[in-house]
C-alpha cells in the first residue's frame, strides 16, 4: 500500500511536470506582479483546500524561506464570525464573495481552491473577483469543473484522486510562495 500511494503520487507530479510548468508560471508571473504593485492576495478553499488556503496565506504575512517583510496573504476562511454570520444569512455558498466584496480592490489576487473545480462558494468568489477587477488563479483537478473558465490561471491536476490532487496543491503553493520571495 505504502509503495502504491508514493507511486501514484510520483505519476502525478511527472503529470504536473509535464503539463503544468508554463501555466504554473503563468501563476508565478501573476502573483509576484500582484505583491510588486502593492495588492493584497485573497485565498479561500473547502475542507483541506481551507487549510491549504490558511497555509498559504500564513506563508505570505510571516515568511516563506527568507526573512522579508511580511506580505498581504488572507485566508476567507478563518474569521469565523463572518463565515458564520454571512451563511446564516445569504447562504454557506456567499460566504467567500461577501468577503471578497469587502475587502478587495481591483489588481488585488483571489487564488481559489477546489479540487472538483464545482464549489459554489469558490465558483462565487471567482465570479464576485472578476466583477471587482481582481486577478483570478484556481487550483483545481480533475478536469477543473467549473472554474476552469473563470481564472485568469488555472492549475487543473490532471488525475481523479482528491488526495494526490490536494498534495500538488500544497506543493503549488509553495512555489507562488517561492516565486514571492525571490521578489526580495
Amino acid at each position: 500500500m505504502i509503495i502504491e500511494q508514493l507511486n501514484e503520487h510520483k505519476q502525478t507530479l511527472a503529470k504536473v511536470i509535464d503539463e503544468l510548468t508554463p501555466v504554473l508560471e503563468q501563476a508565478c508571473q501573476l502573483i509576484a506582479a500582484t505583491i510588486s504593485n502593492g495588492n493584497k492576495v485573497f485565498l479561500a478553499g473547502n475542507g483541506g483546500s481551507a487549510a491549504d488556503a490558511q497555509h498559504l496565506a500564513a506563508e505570505l504575512c510571516g515568511r516563506f524561506v527568507k526573512e522579508r517583510k511580511p506580505l498581504p496573504g488572507i485566508a476567507l476562511t478563518t474569521d469565523t464570525s463572518a463565515i458564520t454570520a454571512i451563511a446564516n444569512d445569504y447562504g454557506y455558498d456567499q460566504v467567500f464573495s461577501r468577503q471578497l466584496e469587502a475587502l478587495a480592490w481591483p489588481g488585488d489576487l483571489f487564488i481559489g481552491i477546489s479540487t472538483s473545480g464545482n464549489s459554489a462558494g469558490i465558483i462565487n468568489a471567482l465570479t464576485a473577483a472578476r466583477v471587482l477587477s481582481c486577478n483570478t488563479i484556481g487550483l483545481s483537478g480533475k478536469t477543473g469543473g467549473k472554474m476552469k473558465d473563470l481564472c485568469d490561471v488555472c492549475l487543473v491536476i490532471p488525475f481523479d484522486v482528491t488526495a494526490r490532487i490536494q498534495e500538488m496543491h500544497i506543493l503549488i503553493g509553495h512555489i507562488l510562495c517561492k516565486a514571492v520571495d525571490d521578489l526580495f
